[in-house]
């Protein structure tokens, strides 16, 4: 297996920067994918960094990293609290997950409080914003015994 993570966004993800900076702060994606890759170099991991608003996309993505990847580092925006198919899948390819929200999910609205992927995630990261990806990563190098 190479040294590589996938790195999953859900919906909404794509506007980062321009929806409620107030709340997810004003980092783009894009600027979240460069600080992604960037520990990654820093650490000798391969980062593949994806967006989806479309949870069968998600889904399909999370199947292929069967094989493929090492772990996975998954924000999965609102289906967070919705997609039993995710959690799914998750156990299905059964690699360790670092879940990642930039906002604290728990200071939020009840809604917001329940995670289906945290039941088959190794551990979450929230409230950090975009850094919280970065340190997701580092969880799993640590996870996989990537680093000494």
């Amino acid at each position: 297996m190479s040294r590589s993570l996938l790195v999953l966004n859900g919906p909404n993800l794509n506007l980062l920067g321009t929806r409620q900076p107030q709340v997810y702060g004003s980092a783009t994606l894009r600027d979240v994918e460069a600080m992604c890759r960037a520990k990654g170099t820093s650490l000798g991991i391969d980062i593949d960094f994806r967006q989806s608003n479309h949870e069968g996309v998600l889904v399909d993505w999370i199947h292929e990293a069967r094989g493929r990847h090492a772990g996975l580092v998954i924000n999965a925006g609102a289906y967070t609290h919705t997609s039993v198919a995710l959690m799914d899948a998750i156990t299905s390819v059964e690699l360790p997950v670092a879940e990642v929200h930039l906002s604290n999910i728990h200071k939020r609205e009840e809604f917001r409080h329940r995670s289906f992927i945290s039941k088959v995630a190794v551990g979450m990261i929230c409230g950090f914003g975009p850094i919280g990806y970065c340190l997701g990563i580092e969880a799993l190098a640590d996870h996989l015994g990537w680093r000494a």
